[in-house]
């Protein structure tokens, strides 16, 4: 599957959040370590350090990634890494993985090509690094040579076209100097992850900082969310979101997490859409292979009853896509199906109906993801539905 940067219409202005929660309170230590390339690298290779598959794509380019490798060689300061310590000798990448990424890629002698960036996560195995066939591949991989501005008119810097096996005397500079890291690890409360989504949030430092859900891919990662990911591909459901490749942010799952969780728990709900998504897959690590089946099914169930939709169906009358009205019918077929009601198909008809009417819409405006409007929109959707499905 190639995944492209999509053009994909989703009114992401409903995915933002109105809440503004208090968050817990944290029980954290934190270890300062000066770990050089050499031993960055070497637990990158060993899976110690790993580059999360469904993080966001390497993003720097050829000069960007040069002026790093080119301050590790001068000695120079670089900003520090955040490493999240799982367990023993298991650490997640907080903050700095273009960084890291970018060491690796060097010491490799490997450059991704641009058009291929948004595939080459998926290359990134759990056992550590990135396969030798793929690094060597010309499909996906230039050779690294570092590409830095001249430092006057007539003079050519030192280091432009230089790889990592051609620094002659500069490569053990490179090896043997060190990243500051600072490793952390949460201490209470136990089997919560939620100090780590706000450290994630607070602290990560790239040009295009990460959305909940590239967060939450990297934390929650699962057999469920592998399963999520496939669902995300289903031919109706990039019909209705008028797309035909994944988004490369993750829009598309975030829309199919928040139905699930929905779907899953309503009562639960309290206040803080991001909250409350975060627990759901918090809670989906340990979810059984039964319960992601039906879970599966459910939703598949659903794409078979928008035979009749479209692209357009979805859009509350607006441009875009509407996740508040997709999640709100997915919701309420659900529980009609649960009543023992039967649904054939739904009727564009009857979604463009419901995204007009005047008590879906006040609690579809802003503070939408208050627990009032919530409940009360999803409440008016599934008796509206209740009407057109007689």
């Amino acid at each position: 599957m190639t995944v492209i940067e999509s053009d994909l219409l989703i009114n992401t202005e409903e995915l933002k959040e109105d809440d503004d929660s208090q968050i817990d309170e944290y029980s954290l230590v934190a270890s300062p370590n000066d770990f050089n390339t050499l031993t960055i690298n070497s637990f990158i290779e060993q899976g110690a350090i790993k580059i999360p598959s469904f993080q966001r794509n390497y993003v720097w380019d050829r000069r960007r990634a040069s002026k790093l490798i080119e301050s590790l060689i001068l000695g120079l300061p670089v900003p520090q890494i955040f490493l999240y310590e799982q367990s023993n000798n298991d650490f997640l990448v907080i903050d700095g993985q273009q960084r890291l990424m970018t060491v690796f890629f060097f010491a490799k002698q490997r450059f991704p090509r641009k058009e291929k960036r948004s595939i080459l996560r998926k290359f990134f195995n759990t056992e550590g690094g990135i396969a030798a066939d793929i690094l060597e591949d010309d499909q996906y991989f230039e050779t690294f040579k570092l590409s830095l501005p001249n430092l006057s008119a007539q003079k050519k810097n030192k280091f432009s076209g230089l790889t990592y096996d051609t620094l002659g005397t500069y490569k053990r500079q490179f090896d043997l100097r060190p990243i500051r890291n600072v490793i952390v690890k949460q201490v209470s409360p136990e089997n919560d992850n939620s100090s780590i989504f706000e450290m994630f949030n607070r602290l990560n430092t790239g040009g295009v900082n990460l959305n909940p859900q590239e967060i939450r891919a990297s934390l929650y990662h699962s057999k469920f969310f592998d399963r999520i990911f496939e669902l995300n591909e289903e031919s109706k459901w990039r019909d209705l979101l008028g797309s035909p490749e994944p988004d490369s942010r993750m829009k598309d799952i975030e829309v199919i997490l928040r139905s699930l969780a929905l779907r899953e728990g309503t009562e639960q709900y309290g206040g803080s859409m991001t909250a409350f998504v975060n627990r759901f897959c918090q809670e989906s690590k340990s979810f059984s292979a039964a319960r992601i089946e039906r879970i599966s099914s459910e939703w598949l169930w659903f794409m078979d009853l928008n035979s009749a939709s479209t692209r357009n169906t979805y859009k509350a009358g607006s441009s875009r896509f509407s996740p508040l009205l997709f999640e709100s019918i997915y919701t309420a077929a659900l529980s009609l199906r649960d009543e023992g009601r039967v649904l054939s198909r739904i009727e564009p008809g009857w979604v463009e109906s419901i995204g007009r009417n005047t008590e879906f819409t006040k609690h579809a405006q802003e503070g939408s993801t208050k627990t009032l409007n919530v409940k009360n929109r999803l409440r008016a959707t599934e008796e509206l539905l209740k009407e057109f499905a007689r």
